[in-house]
């Protein structure tokens, strides 16, 4: 018994030839392997999400709710904006639309943004004229309350609007823009952005005199017509002023003068007016100065 040799344990298990370094890298082999896979398999996921929602027929847009149209018809917005066929809530671009429905000549702004129960809200803000200018050999154009030019004036459309016209202006080209500027514009938007209270029904222009305006006849006690307008040269500037000073004349004349009828007045300055005034009967042009 005691010369029994030891005999080795088959089935014991070998040692580990693997050092601390070479586990380290396998398992960050594995790690930086899953990321990409990982990422694949999520990507994939998105896509089938996404083209479950934009070709599903449960997210169709069910409602375009459209406000600020006045001049602009619904139809001619849902034209535009690409919503005349049914769409999707979750795929239209809503900027692409913005772009598309700001390209109406009466559309100055809009807005659209997505609401619930799959409801597109479009707001728009239109355009408020606030003259037709008359240019020779071209199209008379619309500017609104800015003084910028915004529509070709359409006499078969646009005449209900009955607007002041103003004629002695030039376009001038800044920055690849046709606009209006210069002094004697800048006097015409003067007068008609303040708070004249008479109607103006028309605006000459002259870049050395200023401007000459036609508005109805409130200065004579008995008009020649009803219809009639009386021109007055109002220069560039007071123009308020130079409104109650016409009116001051106008109580003089019919006071003091009953006989003459006020044909135009010229207001340049406002120190030195000039009146032109006609007979009631004859209707005899006469000039009386310094009112």
């Amino acid at each position: 018994m005691m010369n029994e040799k030891i005999r080795q344990n088959r089935y014991k298990k070998k040692p580990d030839n693997q050092g601390p370094i070479q586990k380290a890298n396998r398992q960050t082999f594995f790690k930086i392997a899953a990321v990409p896979v990982l990422i694949f398999f999520l990507s994939m996921a998105a896509v089938f999400a996404h083209d479950a929602v934009v070709q599903s027929p449960f997210f169709t847009i069910q409602k375009v709710t459209i406000t600020g149209d006045h001049r602009v018809k619904k139809q001619e917005i849902m034209s535009l904006a690409g919503l005349e066929q049914p769409a999707n809530f979750f795929q239209v671009n809503l900027f692409a639309m913005e772009k598309k429905i700001v390209a109406h000549p009466w559309v100055a702004a809009a807005s659209v943004r997505r609401s619930l129960l799959f409801t597109l809200t479009v707001s728009i803000v239109e355009e408020e004229p606030l003259a037709v200018v008359c240019i020779e050999n071209v199209s008379d154009i619309l500017i609104n309350t800015r003084g910028k030019p915004f529509k070709e004036y359409d006499p078969d459309q646009d005449h209900m609007l009955k607007l002041p016209v103003i004629t002695g202006l030039d376009l001038t080209k800044t920055r690849d823009q046709y606009q209006f500027q210069g002094p004697l514009f800048n006097s015409i938007l003067d007068l008609l952005q303040g708070q004249f209270p008479q109607p103006i029904v028309s605006i000459q222009g002259d870049e050395h005199t200023g401007i000459t305006i036609q508005v109805p006849d409130i200065f004579n006690r008995d008009p020649m017509t009803k219809n009639t307008l009386i021109p007055l040269h109002l220069g560039f500037d007071e123009y308020p002023k130079k409104l109650i000073k016409a009116r001051k004349i106008s109580r003089y004349i019919t006071a003091n003068i009953p006989g003459k009828t006020i044909c135009a007045m010229d207001l340049f300055d406002i120190d030195h007016v000039f009146v032109k005034t006609a007979d009631m009967d004859t209707l005899h042009s006469n000039l009386e100065k310094g009112v």
